[in-house]
């Protein structure tokens, strides 16, 4: 599959991806429900304990039934791809840049978004053939690390993730990020809508 055009297909109406870590299922649907009806499609369920995986598999099912895609987020060895998919998960999300975790992905048909932090990263990403990429941890980078990296990789398109707010979301894509990930940065009541 090509993972690239999955991500410009996804993201082309939304420039924002949903995480959800460590709620439970009960709770991760809910939340997944309130990200849909926010006019949000793309939610990322990380998978890094079993009740992780069970919360990806309900979330992934009620998605499936809506035409959605749910992804398995801080993937970082090449047997939780199998696991990400065999639950229904259609895209996955590493911290870092794994070359085995992302040739997994690619071999099991599913879109892959490994995370970069410097521009040999970068540069490795592009070597296995992905445009799309996460920013990892935003915060820490910066807005300027954004502008910095368009210059040298203006066709890399990256996802700023941790760290982010519906305060500072604009900052990030106004500094070149294509799209903006909120995990703890969407704790309170109506921060969702407020962006959305």
């Amino acid at each position: 599959m090509d993972s690239d055009a999955w991500f410009d297909e996804r993201f082309g109406g939304s420039r924002t991806l949903v995480i959800a870590r460590g709620l439970g299922a009960a709770a991760t649907l809910a939340r997944a429900e309130q990200v849909w009806a926010a006019g949000v499609p793309l939610f990322e369920v990380p998978i890094r304990t079993p009740a992780d995986i069970e919360a990806l598999r309900a979330v992934a099912a009620a998605a499936a039934a809506r035409g959605l895609a749910v992804g398995a987020g801080t993937v970082v060895l090449p047997e939780q791809v199998a696991a990400a998919r065999d639950a229904g998960a259609a895209f996955v999300v590493s911290p870092g840049l794994d070359d085995e975790v992302v040739r997994a992905c690619l071999d099991t048909g599913l879109a892959v978004l490994p995370g970069v932090a410097t521009p040999s990263e970068v540069q490795r990403a592009l070597r296995l053939g992905l445009r799309w990429v996460k920013a990892f941890p935003a915060a820490q980078l910066g807005t300027g690390w954004f502008r910095a990296m368009r210059a040298p990789f203006p066709d890399v398109r990256f996802v700023a993730t941790g760290g982010i707010t519906p305060d500072n979301a604009d900052e990030y894509l106004a500094a070149g990020a294509r799209a903006v990930a909120f995990g703890s940065g969407l704790t309170e009541p109506g921060q969702l809508d407020r962006f959305a």
